[in-house]
């Protein structure tokens, strides 16, 4: 972006080249594209994400209901399980039989996780289920949706400022290799002798 303080120095100079004005103006508009067009962009992909996030917290609440399940036993460990020496974010969690009602009034019985550090049978914690009483993940809140909406919109602006600046780097890339092409063709024409052109060498 050192172009666009130099665009103000360049318009009278004497030395000035017309790529350095290209490049200055190219740099410019990037810049007014990062700070304008990139946040409405971020503005707009996290509005439409927010909308379809809270859509989904709709539904989900309508589908997913918390009901109240009883402990059977502890379920036995499998292979599957998480060593309890290296168990992180679950260790309030174990795995149980339960019993719970569904929504449609029908007994259910299975293998569940119950948010209980020591589960005992009798012990009641909640559950998410279906209409049917099959057991599904909680729904999303309104909050999260919210968080996951932001950052999407975050990460939106940040990689179109990203492709803009790429694109900026490569307009000025092909400008300087077209000036050393020119160049090149220029030292060609003027043969490698030039100095000496009338030395009577």
């Amino acid at each position: 972006m050192r172009a666009i303080r130099g665009l103000w120095r360049w318009r009278h100079n004497p030395l000035r080249r017309t790529t350095d004005l290209a490049e200055a103006w190219v740099a410019l508009g990037a810049l007014l594209l990062i700070l304008v067009a990139a946040p409405l962009v971020g503005l707009l992909v996290g509005g439409l994400a927010e909308d379809a996030l809270q859509q989904s917290v709709r539904e989900q609440r309508q589908d997913r209901h918390p009901v109240v399940a009883t402990v059977v036993r502890k379920a036995d460990l499998t292979p599957f399980d998480p060593d309890p020496e290296t168990s992180t974010g679950r260790d309030s969690h174990s795995r149980v039989i339960a019993d719970w009602t569904a929504p449609d009034g029908t007994a259910r019985h299975g293998s569940v996780m119950a948010a209980l550090e020591s589960p005992r049978r009798g012990d009641h914690f909640t559950v998410w289920t279906d209409e049917h009483g099959r057991i599904v993940g909680r729904p999303l809140d309104t909050a999260t949706a919210a968080t996951h909406a932001v950052l999407a919109g975050f990460g939106t602006a940040a990689a179109f400022a990203g492709i803009i600046e790429g694109s900026r780097r490569l307009v000025v890339w092909r400008m300087v290799r077209r000036r050393y092409d020119r160049w090149d063709h220029a030292w060609s024409q003027a043969g490698p002798d030039w100095g000496r052109t009338g030395t009577g060498s």
